[in-house]
C-alpha cells in the first residue's frame, strides 16, 4: 500500500550512506575553493533572519543519524528513533538526516494534517529515485494527473465495484483451502504464508487483469515478486542484482499487461461483464480522454497504472495477513473472539453460499484487530519536499528540506494510544482513535486509493481460514513474514 512503497527510502540507507558523503564533502570543499567569501557572508545574511530552525542534529562525517534510523528500523523498532528525539527534544518536530537529505520529522496530529493537506504551492510528494524506474506512476506531481487518476482509483475499488469484487476474494480462498490445503505436504503454518501471497496474486489477476489461467497467474506473480524484492535493494541495475531482476521483471510485467490490454481493446466489449475486472474500466475510461492533456491513454499507461497499484496491494495484503495470523496464534482470547464473530455470519449463510457485501460489513470485530495489527507492525510513512521556506509550529522549514510523516510517531505513542505495546483491538471501537493519529493508508490527497479494497481482501481470507474446519484445529500456528 502507500505506505509499503514510503518504506524503500529505508532500505536504500548503508549503499547510499559512503556515497552521498563524498559527494558531500566534494560539493563543500568545491563551494570554498571557488568563492571563500560566500560562506561567511550567507552566515551574516542568515544571522539577520529571523528564522528557528527544528531541534535536532544531523549527520556528521560518520551519519550517526542515518545510520540509527537505518538500524531501528531493520530490528522493526522505529518508533524508539521518533519517540527519544520527541522526548529529548520536547518538541513535535524535529531535524535529521538521511542519506545526505536534511529532514524535518513531524511527530503529530497536527503535523499529519498538515502534510496530508493538499498544498501543491508549498510541498510537493517525495519519493527515491529508485521507484521512479519500477514504479514510474507513483511519482507524479501533475495535480490534474493525480486527481484524474485517483478519481478513477476510488470508482474502481469502492461502492459497487467492491460489492462485485466480494464473491471473488471468497471463492478464490475457498478453492485454495479445499485444494491446496488438503494437498499440501508442508506444515501448515508454512503453507498459510505461501497461500497468503498466492491469494494477494490471484485474486489481484482476477479484479485488475480478469485473467484467470493460473500458468499465466504464476508466471506474474514471479515478476511481482522480484519487483517486491528489488523495492527494497541496492538500486545497482548491474546483472545479477536483485535490482537488475526487479527492472527486468517490471518490463516483463509491463509488456504483459499492456498485451492483455490490446487484446482486451479489439476482442471484448469493456462493458459486456456484469463484473468487469479493472482493465475493463481503464479500457471504457481512456475512450473518454482521461489523460491530462485530453488525449487517450496508451497501454503502457494504462498498464503502468495498473502494475504500480498490482505491487502494492500485492506487498501489503499478504503481510497483513501473516501478521494478524500471528497475532491470533499467541493471543488465545482474541482468537476465540473473532472465531466467534466469523463463525455467527458463516451460521447464517447456506452450505455453498458466498459471503455478500453485507457480511464483511458484519466483521468489526476482526476488522478492529486488523487496525491494531497495522499499528503495532508497519513501519516507515511518507515524504515531502518543501518548494518554499515556510513556518510550522514555531518553526522555519528551508526549501528542499524533506518532510517526513512516520507512523511510529502517533501508532507508538501513549499520548494517543496508553500503553502502546499491548494489543489491544478496543481501541478501535465507538469513535476510535483521534483523527491524523492512525495512519496506516496515510491520508488526504495521499490517501491510500485502495484501502477498502485491501480491508474486504484481508477480513474475507481471516473468514474462511478460521471458519475452515482444518484452520480450526491448527490454531495457534506461527508464520514467517517474508
Amino acid at each position: 500500500m502507500a505506505v509499503v512503497i514510503s518504506d524503500i527510502l529505508l532500505s536504500l540507507l548503508p549503499a547510499l550512506a559512503s556515497y552521498i558523503l563524498i559527494l558531500f564533502c566534494k560539493k563543500l570543499f568545491l563551494r570554498r575553493r571557488r568563492n571563500p567569501q560566500t560562506a561567511g557572508n550567507k552566515a551574516e545574511e542568515d544571522s539577520d533572519k529571523p528564522e528557528k530552525l527544528p531541534p535536532g542534529k544531523t549527520d556528521g562525517p560518520f551519519l550517526s543519524e542515518t545510520r540509527d534510523f537505518y538500524s531501528k528500523f531493520q530490528d522493526k523498532v522505529l518508533h524508539e528513533f521518533v519517540l527519544e528525539r520527541i522526548n529529548k527534544y520536547s518538541s513535535k518536530i524535529f531535524k535529521t538526516s538521511l542519506i545526505g537529505q536534511p529532514v524535518a520529522v513531524f511527530s503529530g496530529p497536527e503535523g499529519n494534517k498538515f502534510l496530508f493537506s493538499n498544498r501543491p504551492e508549498l510541498l510537493r510528494h517525495w519519493i527515491p529515485t529508485t521507484i521512479q524506474q519500477l514504479l514510474p506512476a507513483t511519482v507524479s506531481n501533475d495535480k490534474k494527473q493525480i486527481h484524474e487518476m485517483r478519481k478513477f482509483y476510488t470508482s474502481s475499488l469502492r461502492g459497487d465495484s467492491l460489492k462485485s469484487y466480494v464473491r471473488i476474494f471468497d471463492s478464490t480462498i475457498k478453492e485454495f483451502l479445499q485444494t491446496s490445503w488438503n494437498d499440501a505436504e508442508e506444515e501448515k503454518d508454512e503453507m498459510i504464508s505461501k497461500l497468503a501471497q498466492k491469494y494477494a496474486v490471484t485474486s489481484g489477476c482476477k479484479i485488475f487483469l480478469g485473467i484467470n489461467d493460473q500458468r499465466k497467474i504464476d508466471e506474474l506473480e514471479e515478476y511481482i515478486k522480484a519487483m517486491t524484492v528489488g523495492i527494497y535493494s541496492t538500486p545497482i541495475n548491474f546483472p545479477g542484482t536483485d535490482f537488475h531482476r526487479a527492472i527486468k521483471s517490471s518490463q516483463k510485467l509491463f509488456q504483459g499487461i499492456a498485451e492483455i490490454i490490446r487484446q482486451r481493446k479489439i476482442g471484448k466489449d469493456a462493458t459486456s461483464s456484469d463484473h468487469p475486472d479493472i482493465i475493463s474500466h481503464f479500457v471504457q475510461s481512456s475512450s473518454t480522454g482521461i489523460d491530462r492533456h485530453g488525449q487517450l491513454l496508451s497501454e503502457d499507461q494504462i498498464a503502468t497504472y495498473i502494475s504500480g497499484f498490482f505491487v502494492g496491494s500485492y506487498s501489503g495484503i499478504h503481510t497483513t495477513i501473516a501478521h494478524v495470523i500471528n497475532h491470533l496464534a499467541e493471543l488465545p482470547q482474541v482468537y476465540h473472539m473473532v472465531l466467534r464473530e466469523q463463525e455467527e455470519i458463516a451460521s447464517s449463510k447456506g452450505a455453498n453460499e458466498a459471503l455478500q457485501w453485507e457480511d464483511v460489513m458484519k466483521m468489526k470485530y476482526s476488522w478492529n484487530v486488523v487496525c491494531e495489527t497495522l499499528r503495532l507492525k508497519i513501519n516507515g510513512g511518507g515524504y515531502k519536499e518543501a518548494l518554499h521556506d515556510f513556518n510550522f509550529g514555531g518553526y522555519t522549514i528551508p526549501k528542499g528540506w524533506k518532510l517526513h510523516w512516520n507512523l511510529s510517531a502517533t501508532h507508538w505513542n501513549p499520548e494517543y494510544f496508553p500503553d502502546p505495546e499491548k494489543f489491544d483491538p478496543s481501541r478501535f471501537e465507538g469513535d476510535g482513535p483521534a483523527p491524523y493519529t492512525f495512519i496506516p493508508f496515510g491520508g488526504g490527497g495521499r490517501m491510500c486509493p485502495g484501502n477498502e479494497f485491501a480491508k474486504f481482501s484481508i477480513l474475507i481470507f481471516i473468514h474462511n481460514l478460521v471458519t475452515n474446519s482444518v484452520g480450526k484445529s491448527k490454531f495457534p500456528m506461527k508464520l514467517s513474514v517474508a
